[in-house]
């Protein structure tokens, strides 16, 4: 490898980890400040729902757009793009006296985040497709950090600072820094920034494997955005002040720092990917329960075991990029995986918000994530078998080597 690639790709890498750590904070870092958002715009409990469930709308609609925009614009670009929405919506929502306002620039940054998160996948592969379930760990883990940042560190900011408006506008400076990578980025390589696209969002809509893949992230990512949204509540309701149930939150995400580093590489030379799927996937059932039994006193063991449960979002990301054979294949499964499996996430935050006012506690919306938990363990049976999403395509596929495949069986 020459000199120049060598750089190139260094520079890649440092891209992909700092845009990483900004895929969360626009997200998470409400759940800790939230009564103090909601007493700022005398916000209703449904409206509270809403705000939490923003992030897996964003998601759905914005994410679906992302191999359009990279076909038409270019890969890179769109990343670039993505992370410029970021600041303007983070810095944007910080400074907004209208709860209206506040609700859509939120959604702005979440959509930069959107898009970058589905395109992440096909950046891998795109770049490092012999380095898989490395590079997706080195990201993951960054994600996870970033995410764990914003918990810990956005009510901290806010008290040091002067109010909540300062800890949520601070994560619009890490997305900045983040941005420059992608400057020189956007300029070059541009044989390389636009992806072909002759597989569409519908043709992977109409494979078992992308239905699978859509259902399984779309059921962990609705346990995740109800944590990360709700929990820190969960915890101020049962005793804990601000900051120490920032922290619980906080130690949820932290959990999965290291794991994260992992198990993506475990799950990549495993014999039978299942058992680290199912192993993992068990910690949301006995986590709920522990919170219904001893939410105060055991907070921090209960913290962590969910922690674990969140480590199936970096073991999904992984598997985006192996069940795929191309980084068009790549990118497709990613934008129908991500968008259709937030459609279907957006009822987890929201959900809980309802229940929780309407029951007037935390032990029904518990035992909601904990029912909706369980499918996690069938389609994780499915999603971990090697099949592919060009295989069980329709329609002959052309690929960069003129190759081309047709499944009649769909397995």
């Amino acid at each position: 490898m020459s000199t120049t690639a060598r750089r190139t790709t260094t520079l890649i890498l440092v891209g992909i980890v700092l845009l990483s750590l900004n895929l969360r904070p626009a997200a998470v870092s409400v759940g800790p400040v939230l009564d103090e958002i909601r007493d700022a715009f005398s916000m209703s409990g449904p409206a509270a729902g809403l705000l939490t469930s923003l992030p897996v709308i964003g998601f759905a609609v914005f994410g679906a757009m992302a191999p359009a925009a990279a076909h038409r614009i270019g890969l890179h670009r769109v990343t670039l793009l993505a992370l410029v929405a970021a600041v303007i919506g983070l810095t944007g929502r910080a400074l907004t006296g209208s709860e209206a306002l506040f609700l859509l620039l939120s959604l702005v940054a979440l959509g930069g985040m959107a898009m970058a998160n589905v395109l992440l996948p096909s950046l891998v592969k795109l770049h490092f497709p012999d380095r898989i379930g490395f590079v997706t760990a080195i990201y993951t883990t960054a994600l996870s950090t970033g995410l764990t940042a914003a918990l810990v560190l956005t009510v901290p900011i806010s008290d040091a600072l002067g109010g909540w408006r300062w800890g949520l506008g601070s994560w619009a400076l890490v997305a900045a820094v983040a941005a420059i990578p992608w400057i020189g980025l956007s300029t070059r390589d541009r044989h390389l920034d636009r992806t072909p696209r002759t597989i569409s969002f519908r043709d992977v809509a109409r494979t078992r494997l992308g239905v699978a893949m859509a259902l399984f992230f779309g059921l962990q990512s609705l346990q995740a955005y109800a944590i990360f949204g709700w929990f820190a509540s969960l915890w101020r309701d049962n005793g804990y002040g601000a900051t120490a149930a920032g922290v619980l939150a906080g130690l949820v995400a932290g959990t999965s720092i290291p794991l994260s580093l992992w198990l993506p590489n475990v799950l990549v030379k495993a014999k039978q990917p299942r058992r680290v799927l199912f192993i993992v996937i068990a910690t949301y059932p006995v986590g709920y329960v522990g919170l219904m039994l001893a939410p105060h006193s055991l907070a921090i063991l209960w913290a962590v075991v969910i922690g674990v449960g969140t480590v199936t979002f970096p073991l999904i990301l992984t598997l985006i990029g192996l069940r795929a054979r191309t980084p068009e294949g790549t990118a497709a499964l990613s934008a129908f995986t991500q968008s259709t499996g937030y459609l279907i996430a957006v009822v987890g935050p929201f959900a809980v918000g309802v229940v929780h006012t309407a029951s007037g506690g935390w032990t029904v919306p518990l035992v909601m994530l904990l029912v909706l938990a369980l499918p996690l363990f069938a389609l994780a049976a499915y999603v971990t078998r090697p099949v592919y999403v060009e295989d069980q395509l329709d329609r002959r596929i052309g690929t960069s080597g003129q190759s081309s495949r047709e499944s009649r069986s769909g397995s």
